[in-house]
């Protein structure tokens, strides 16, 4: 008995030297499962490290790289900068900025009819270049603007199989429409240039809304304007200003709208309806008489007394001075017939037209006359540049409006010069346009005050 005893006892300790992992495991699962809850059983699957261990080793074969290798070497990019010419330029300084070392293109600029005008003529002009990898030039490109408002011009310089080569070619404008919001802080000029609008739209502006809001004097800190206007675009670079398609102009609290209106259908003619500005209840903002005889200008000496610069004597000033440079167009203000086109005595270089009414305007002073006698004028055509002839201490527009040969303020005149609405079978198109402004220049004032915030 003792003798069994003591064989059990050694082949369990045996047992447990050999085994101590399964053994341990066991108890732990015999002493968890007394607890209340019993949180996991001892796995009955042989011990890992007990298991036998094999190493395979397999021959891998490994994908073709030729192709992909071929391929990568033979990739090719290019390259695409834009720059705007400078008064220091030179070929090789605008190709250097460009990022392009090609003493061939360099001398192409320099000797290529078409290529010299890249850096002919005024600075500032924009230039896109297309380059190889290797710094050569692949393609060259300018835009710039003509007196056809519908066209502009494009210099091509690419790379042939024989070298460079140049053209210069045609294409119309792509028009766009932007819509832009101002404050007044200072003048009209600042407000558009703090909003990024061209001059060419506050002009516009000023010219629009002239027979109400006198932008020389009335103009208020804190009042505002949107504007909704045309970009013409070539290859998508702005080159030009179109025209204001509608505007709103807040002034001392009284707020103006006005929109551009083409009628549509022809005239008696066959020529298409002329388009003008109306207020968006339909009443025409071109009245009979311009404000102005020039763009829009500072005014140096208004009508009202003053003491004369030559005469030195103080005397009424029956007319109206525009300070403008030598050169700048004088239009008529309205539509007439030149009465006197020449020399005379204080007035220099003068033209005297004749309207219905009994009304006349005197533009004098003039550096150059370009009507004659007897000609047929229609509102803000030009019929002369100003200067400095006649009694004049500097360039400038003296304008007179008459009525039964007597002088009387050309501003007043304006302001009460008669206005035509809209025509009643226009009528249905132009309050749809309406409408459709409305909603633009409520999106307008929204991007004003988003940009304010």
């Amino acid at each position: 008995m003792k003798n069994d005893l003591s064989r059990g006892l050694q082949a369990l300790a045996s047992f447990l030297r050999r085994h101590p992992k399964r053994i341990t495991s066991t108890l732990a699962a015999l002493l968890l499962g007394t607890g209340v809850t019993a949180f996991g059983v001892a796995p009955l699957a042989p011990d890992a490290s007990d298991l036998p261990v094999r190493q395979i080793l397999e021959a891998v074969q490994s994908l073709p790289t030729e192709n992909q290798t071929e391929a990568l070497d033979a990739f090719r990019f290019k390259l695409f900068r834009t720059e705007t010419t400078r008064s220091s330029d030179t070929a090789d300084a605008l190709l250097k900025r460009l990022n392009i070392d090609d003493a061939a293109a360099a001398a192409f600029l320099r000797n290529d009819d078409n290529a010299r005008l890249v850096l002919t003529g005024r600075p500032g002009k924009t230039v896109t270049a297309e380059a190889s990898d290797s710094q050569q030039l692949l393609k060259l490109s300018m835009r710039w603007p003509t007196d056809d408002e519908t066209q502009f011009k494009r210099l091509v310089i690419e790379r042939s199989a024989t070298g460079l080569v140049s053209r210069v070619e045609t294409a119309p404008y792509v028009s766009s429409n932007r819509l832009a919001s101002g404050n007044i802080q200072t003048s009209l000029f600042a407000a558009t240039d703090d909003a990024r609008i061209p001059d060419g739209v506050a002009v516009q502006l000023a010219e629009i809304f002239s027979s109400d809001i006198d932008f020389r004097r009335s103009l208020r800190k804190g009042d505002r304007f949107n504007v909704v206007y045309e970009t013409l675009e070539a290859d998508g670079e702005a080159l030009r200003t179109g025209r204001v398609l509608s505007a709103e102009f807040v002034n001392d609290g009284k707020a103006y709208q006005a929109m551009w209106f083409q009628p549509p259908g022809q005239d008696a003619t066959g020529t298409p309806n002329k388009g003008a500005y109306y207020t968006l209840d339909g009443k025409s903002l071109r009245r009979s008489y311009l404000s102005s005889p020039v763009e829009f200008s500072r005014i140096s000496s208004g009508f009202s007394m003053r003491f004369h610069p030559i005469l030195k004597n103080w005397r009424a000033h029956l007319g109206t001075d525009f300070a403008a440079a030598t050169g700048t167009p004088a239009r008529t203000v309205g539509d007439g017939v030149v009465e006197f086109s020449g020399v005379q005595n204080g007035y220099g270089n003068v033209v005297f037209v004749k309207h219905r009414n009994g009304h006349e305007t005197v533009y004098a002073h003039l550096s150059k006359l370009m009507v004659q006698k007897g000609q047929t004028v229609s509102q803000g055509q030009t019929i002369g540049l100003v200067g400095a002839t006649g009694w004049a201490t500097g360039p400038h527009l003296h304008f007179e409006f008459r009525v039964n040969g007597t002088q009387q303020d050309p501003m007043t005149i304006a302001r009460q010069s008669e206005t035509v609405p809209v025509s009643a079978a226009a009528l249905p198109a132009f309050k749809q346009l309406a409408q459709n402004v409305r909603i633009e220049l409520q999106a307008a004032t929204t991007i004003g005050q988003t940009r304010a915030e």
